[in-house]
């Protein structure tokens, strides 16, 4: 895909030295969030994107209720708004997130549907003024998605903040073009939990990296920044 019709992706994470992202019990420093935060920040993204798991605790807990009308809603995009100064996006193919309202820490929300929604749901986000796009019948098309995001929200930098399923799954579609990983001072040694990318069992779609930089940072973190070679 020409990336003049989509995001530029940057995939921002906190692994272990041995891949592995589930930090419960690796007693990082305090700094460490902080560190995140920071870094994050020297990008200027426009958004960031992660998946329906992850952005529960964001999204809170409401009540779908049932219609009283059976008119079936179409299955196009729905805008709440376009000129947000920053976008939080979710990844939900099944529409299972209960939205509290329309944004986190005024960054407006967009999630990312399949057309095997409920019209229930469906009126709910409209209720609540989220914003949904559609990235397939039944499974995401993450490029459709991505231009979606970009001709329709303006959007131009994305970060990549997901699970190890999510990342694999646009490393598997070559659709990360930068790489910001804050090393943590943590050996994992756990098997079977999420790493950076969990593309596919067996081997994965190896992609080439350049350095771009490295730089120490508190805790004995290391911030190491690579872009995709192609």
């Amino acid at each position: 895909m020409d990336k003049a019709t989509r995001p530029y992706i940057i995939c921002h994470m906190v692994p272990s030295v041995d891949g592995r992202i589930v930090v419960k019990g690796w007693k990082l420093p305090p700094s460490g969030l902080a560190e995140y935060e920071s870094t994050a920040e020297t990008f200027g993204a426009d958004a960031w994107i992660i998946g329906r798991v992850s952005m529960e605790p964001y999204a809170g807990k409401a009540r779908v209720p049932v219609r009283k009308t059976r008119e079936p809603i179409p299955r196009t995009d729905f805008i709440a708004k376009r000129d947000a100064e920053s976008y939080a996006i979710a990844l939900d193919p099944s529409g299972k997130l209960t939205w509290k309202s329309s944004s986190i820490d005024e960054e407006h929300v967009i999630t990312v549907l399949t057309e095997k929604v409920s019209d229930d749901y469906l009126a709910f986000l409209q209720s609540k003024g989220v914003s949904y796009v559609f990235g397939g019948k039944t499974e995401l098309n993450l490029e459709r998605v991505l231009q979606k995001l970009r001709k329709e929200f303006g959007i131009k930098k994305l970060l990549l903040e997901g699970g190890g399923k999510i990342n694999g799954s646009f490393l598997a579609a070559d659709l990360i073009d930068e790489l910001s990983l804050l090393l943590a001072p943590v050996a994992d040694g756990s098997i079977g939990t999420p790493s950076l990318f969990d593309a596919k069992e067996g081997r994965g779609p190896a992609r080439q990296l350049k350095l771009v930089s490295m730089e120490k940072r508190k805790g004995d973190m290391l911030w190491v920044r690579y872009k995709v070679k192609r």
